[in-house]
């Protein structure tokens, strides 16, 4: 038995989210209606939550959140390959067949409709026997894989990541499920990278650490343009800061290449001549479609080589997501925060 209304989550502007009833959906031939179950917050919702702008693509008055697992619990009568109960992802991108909610499919929502509903297309199916708190984490890894692959690693390669948040996370570990021997993260935040830490990682306290000198004793010293530098090729901005540039500059060796994945929000400096010198390679946050990494992200994910659970740190009901998108946004006290419900 289906109820009369479901508990939304509509974004009102920065510092308020109000938890509203809306009536239930009505399902089409061609629609399937989810539970979400678990949803994560992304960077784009703290974004928007502490600031707001249409860099977020978070709208006022509107459902958000698009990091939802739920589950099937009416399929139209043309929908194929789905069965009531199956676990899901609602794909971002394609699920609402609407662009302006690439990041606002309604995952703080407790039910969707999913129009023009299509399996692998619309929804993406999860394994049902993935710990829930792994499968949450299936849209930030495609943030990550996508960021990693446009640097090709290579069995032997060294890395480093810049930035101990989730997406930072999620690269450092795609860098070692494709071969890197050693990957250090890099941050200001002693407690995301304690988590860096229990999973495997090298890293860099730049409160108290000189990167440099951590660098060179990790990865050894190349000669290099002005100066000598280290030896670790890949290197992943997932912090968006020109801080960030100017550290890759500062160690980067000859061939060193760059993905950046975090969200400049103001112009950087670069020497380009040093760019030249070095032979450096600079890429953008990668390319591909959500539904065509998903065979490597589950294959990632049953292999159990990585405690990913224990990168969701707090779960919190709907009736608290203000206080969740605020926890969110303290690096010092939280990693991943999700909305369940139940």
């Amino acid at each position: 038995m289906t109820p009369e209304t479901y508990k939304a989550a509509i974004f009102r502007g920065v510092g308020h989210v109000d938890v509203v009833d809306l009536p239930f959906p009505e399902c089409g031939d061609d629609e399937a209606i989810v539970r979400n179950v678990l949803t994560g917050i992304c960077g784009s919702d703290i974004f928007a939550f502490q600031k707001h702008g249409p860099q977020s693509r978070i709208w006022i008055d509107e459902e958000f959140g698009h990091e939802a697992i739920s589950e099937v619990v009416q399929l139209g009568k043309d929908v194929r390959g789905l069965k009531v109960g199956d676990r899901v992802f609602v794909n971002t991108d394609k699920a609402m067949r609407d662009p302006r909610r690439v990041s606002a499919t309604g995952g703080f929502s407790n039910y969707l409709r999913i129009p023009q509903c299509e399996v692998g297309y619309s929804l993406l199916p999860i394994d049902a026997d993935l710990p829930l708190r792994t499968a949450v984490l299936f849209e930030p890894f495609v943030i990550g894989i996508r960021g990693v692959k446009v640097l090709n690693p290579q069995p032997g390669d060294s890395a480093v990541v810049f930035g101990a948040g989730i997406i930072g996370m999620t690269s450092a570990i795609m860098l070692k499920w494709y071969g890197c021997e050693q990957v250090m993260v890099v941050d200001l935040s002693e407690y995301r990278l304690e988590n860096a830490r229990r999973l495997g990682f090298l890293t860099c306290n730049l409160s108290t650490e000189d990167l440099q000198e951590k660098a060179f004793a990790a990865f050894g010293r190349q000669r290099a343009y002005p100066s000598e530098k280290c030896g670790a090729r890949l290197y992943v901005d997932a912090v968006g800061l020109g801080a960030v540039i100017d550290d890759f500059a500062r160690i980067a060796p000859r061939n060193g290449s760059l993905s950046i994945v975090g969200v400049h929000k103001a112009p950087v400096a670069l020497d380009l001549t040093a760019v030249s010198f070095n032979n450096w390679h600079i890429h953008g946050c990668g390319d591909g479609a959500t539904e065509d990494f998903l065979p490597e992200i589950l294959a990632m994910m049953r292999s159990g080589r990585f405690d990913l659970s224990s990168l969701v740190t707090h779960e919190f009901p709907i009736e608290q997501i203000n206080e969740a998108l605020a926890l969110a946004g303290r690096a010092d006290e939280a990693q991943k925060v999700c909305i369940s419900f139940g």
